[in-house]
């Protein structure tokens, strides 16, 4: 499964071309950098681990920082791995959206919210689709 870390920068509507007016939310996804390679042989199985995002070397931990070091990268925010991906990449590679997906495609978005307690509700609807 290929994927990228990013992060929400806004909201923006759209036309369609029926001219039908779309909400969008805009991500800024990679560039994320390969900080290791999982392989079947010593690992029992493949994947690749990205980081992304900027932190501050005196904010890291030292483990985590040597992470970054064997990788060739500074500190990052954020590490994820990501099992059977379709690319061939080696440690310090840097990974950018156009490797990764095509114009059309459908993705999926998994997102962590900044948890501000019980704010309450507000005509919300829910509707399955």
């Amino acid at each position: 499964m290929n994927g990228l870390i990013g992060k929400k920068i806004g909201m923006t509507s759209i036309y369609d071309k029926t001219g039908k007016n779309v909400a969008c939310t805009i991500i800024e996804a990679g560039p994320c950098v390969v900080t290791q390679v999982l392989d079947e042989n010593a690992d029992g199985y493949s994947a690749l681990q990205l980081a992304y995002g900027e932190r501050k070397a005196s904010k890291t931990p030292k483990a985590l920082a040597g992470h970054f070091e064997k990788a060739g990268t500074e500190p990052k925010r954020q590490v994820l791995e990501f099992r059977d991906m379709g690319l061939s990449k080696s440690l310090g590679d840097v990974i950018t959206v156009e490797e990764v997906f095509q114009e059309g495609d459908k993705v999926s978005i998994v997102g962590t919210t900044k948890g501000k307690g019980f704010q309450g509700l507000s005509n919300a609807t829910v509707s399955a689709a």
